[in-house]
């Protein structure tokens, strides 16, 4: 069992950035890559960006020139920086603890609880 705590979330003027925070405990040994995704309201939440266990990242194009994902192993905390945030960057961000399957496609296991970004105009 891993657990996942987010922190970092806020209200920011356009233009401007957040850094935001995962603390993983328990397994975490067993953590071979962690996610990060959001959910605007009404939409489906999507996965923003991925980081693996030795340090390779992917990012969803939205996000791609702007974010960030880098991960301190001895704390095991993931960290999001967000850059030139946009209105459209507002949602609930939540990280995640899970594989990659041999098609390339991330799969989470487990979830933190969320924190919100509020991007003002």
């Amino acid at each position: 069992q891993v657990q996942l705590v987010e922190s970092g979330g806020g209200l920011v003027q356009a233009g401007g950035s957040l850094r935001l925070s995962c603390a993983a405990s328990g397994s975490t040994f067993s953590i071979n890559a962690m996610g990060w995704h959001r959910q605007a309201p009404g939409k489906q939440r999507e996965l923003v960006a991925t980081y693996k266990k030795f340090g390779s990242t992917n990012y969803a194009d939205s996000v791609k020139g702007r974010f960030t994902i880098s991960r301190d192993n001895a704390k095991n905390t993931l960290y999001p920086q967000m850059n030139s945030l946009k209105p459209e960057d507002t949602a609930v961000y939540y990280c995640s603890v899970g594989r990659y399957a041999y098609s390339g496609s991330y799969y989470p296991d487990y979830w933190g609880q969320g924190t919100q970004v509020t991007v003002s105009s």
